[in-house]
């Protein structure tokens, strides 16, 4: 049997950039779409779905492991893949680069985002 490489995919990541100020001082802020490859995307756990419904009330759908070495901000931040758009749920869950093994030491859970709730944020 042959070894076959753990590998991600690539997920596009809507990040919030201030791209301005407005009138009256304020920043004003555009989504960027920015390509990240090689992240690994897991169902969540039943035990996942409970924890994360008791602690902030949303409901996680998948887990991304985040390759070592990305510096994106992904708390609280649009997703793309499967076709479909999700929402990271709070801050994402970093280990020491050095201590974990394989290409992921960071790992965030996303929620499906309900049509009528897209503009909702913590």
């Amino acid at each position: 049997m042959a070894f076959v490489p753990i590998k991600g995919i690539t997920v596009t990541l809507i990040q919030m950039v201030q791209t301005g100020v407005n009138a009256l001082n304020e920043a004003v802020y555009s989504p960027q779409a920015v390509d990240v490859a090689n992240v690994l995307v897991a169902p969540a756990t039943e035990q996942e779905i409970l924890d994360t419904i008791n602690l902030t009330g949303r409901r996680a759908v998948y887990t991304l492991g985040i390759p070592k070495g990305d510096t994106h901000d992904w708390a609280n931040q649009r997703v793309r893949f499967f076709g479909n758009e999700w929402r990271t749920i709070g801050e994402p869950i970093e280990g020491i680069e050095e201590l974990i093994p394989l290409h992921w030491n960071k790992k965030v859970r996303v929620e499906s985002i309900v049509e009528g709730n897209q503009d909702q944020t913590e």
